[in-house]
């Protein structure tokens, strides 16, 4: 392989990226001036962690179970995109307000209010989930690049990708990288555009959103369950807590007791944040599962097991708009939502062991934060030369996210829910009996996802 060629592949992602900031910025500059709307600006600014937390939640991980359900199942599972809008947005929001008020990340908080051994547990089974998930996402990631590349080697883009990931996450200030995170979210709409491209029965597709059904089959349990697992999952938990912090750090709160506590109006930016990032998320997903109803499922295709399959299936079927759309977002949201990933993961074992955390360290101040990072990205790159099936890697993560997601939930709940740690901005009571709701619920399904694997 030329110099050239290998220089031209290391720069691929980050000239994507940096086009699609480009690109959003001046969509976003012929908005404002043709509609000339103050507020949508503002609207605009309003937005951060939160959209980050919920466009990192449609990973290449999250498409592949999203294709999956619309190829088996057409459009019933639709209402599932509805169902756990709600259920995400509230445990999300907790999570947001607790950052906010104490002026500490999730695993700090669990530290210092629970047992030890509980943020422990808590973080290795959150480790070993995340490391399955980079593997699984960075191997998505290279498969989607030679869908429309495939002269170039897969063990080269895999590399490229983990580099670059790397460093931007080490070398880019907070600040910039933050803004990088929020433009690339809008990579997500090329899975709106794709269901334009296909010609979808919209009123068929409404009506399954809105009346739920299930067949109770062992398959379609499974994959409910998927489906929640990987909406509602721990790694965000921690990441949308941390977020919170670091954004108020880049405001100037240095210190935890300049961090403490949050005013009325800070919280409903924070709520318009939380539930705008959560809507895009389910909003995604509703079209990922449309899609793939409107074309696999009608073409008999009902065998998905990774995200470039369902691109791959749609070539013939849909044309190469629909093909290259699906191949952009594989890439997109695997730069999105692989930082999220292994941030999230060095935020929980930083805190977990006091050592100094946060993006907007440089490096030689936080080398154990940072050093977290490292490591999980090269494990999820090993991942994909020692025979671990991509598949089983992901059954291997929703295993670990079931048993730990309803613990993680509890002490959110009891954190958020005491007027002792959040004064006045504790739980009310329907969030308070909602995330008990959402316990149970992720309970249930965990434990249902446990049984049908084994």
């Amino acid at each position: 392989m030329s110099k050239i060629l290998f220089e031209k592949i290391v720069e691929a992602p980050a000239e994507g990226l940096e086009k699609s900031v480009n690109f959003a910025k001046k969509i976003e500059k012929i908005v404002l001036e043709k509609v000339s709307l103050k507020k949508a600006g503002e609207y605009w600014d309003t937005l951060g962690p939160g959209l980050v937390t919920g466009a990192a939640d449609d990973d290449p991980s999250g498409i592949a179970t999203y294709s999956q359900a619309g190829a088996k199942y057409n459009f019933q599972l639709l209402w599932l995109a509805i169902f756990s809008f709600p259920l995400m947005a509230v445990v999300q929001e907790m999570c947001a307000r607790i950052g906010m008020v104490t002026g500490q990340g999730l695993a700090a908080n669990i530290k210092k209010h629970f047992s030890p051994w509980v943020i422990y547990s808590c973080t290795l089974l959150l480790t070993v989930a995340n490391t399955f998930n980079i593997g699984a996402d960075l191997g998505a990631m290279a498969k989607g690049v030679q869908l429309i590349f495939p002269q170039i080697g897969f063990f080269w883009l895999i590399l490229a990708f983990t580099l670059i990931i790397v460093i931007l996450q080490i070398y880019t200030s907070y600040a910039t990288y933050a803004k990088y995170l929020k433009y690339l979210a809008l990579v997500l709409l090329s899975y709106v555009v794709t269901a334009f491209v296909v010609h979808m029965n919209w009123a068929s597709a409404f009506k399954f959103a809105v009346f739920p059904s299930i067949t109770f089959s062992k398959d379609q349990i499974f994959l409910i369950c998927g489906i929640l697992g990987t909406t509602i999952s721990p790694y965000l938990f921690f990441w949308q807590t941390s977020q919170e912090v670091e954004e108020e750090i880049l405001d100037g709160k240095n210190t935890i007791a300049k961090r403490k506590g949050a005013t009325a109006e800070e919280i409903k930016k924070m709520r318009i944040d939380v539930w705008s990032g959560m809507f895009v998320s389910n909003a995604v997903m509703f079209f990922i599962i449309a899609v793939c109803g409107t074309t696999l499922f009608a073409h008999g295709i009902t065998n998905i097991g990774t995200a470039s399959d369902a691109a791959a299936a749609l070539r013939p079927l849909a044309g190469d708009g629909a093909y290259f759309l699906f191949a952009l977002g594989i890439v997109g949201t695997g730069m999105l939502a692989i930082p999220v990933l292994a941030g999230s993961t060095s935020y929980a074992v930083s805190e977990c062991f006091n050592w100094k955390s946060g993006l907007y360290r440089k490096l030689n101040q936080a080398y154990a934060f940072y050093g977290v990072i490292i490591i999980s990205m090269v494990l999820g790159f090993f991942m994909n030369f020692i025979q671990i099936d991509p598949i089983k890697a992901l059954i291997y993560s929703g295993v670990a996210n079931a048993i730990i997601a309803p613990v993680i939930i509890v002490l959110i709940i009891l954190i958020s829910s005491s007027k002792k740690i959040m004064g006045k901005q504790k739980n009310g009571k329907f969030t308070h009996w909602a995330g008990w709701l959402i316990f149970g619920i992720m309970s249930v399904a965990g434990i249902a996802a446990i049984v049908s694997i084994f």
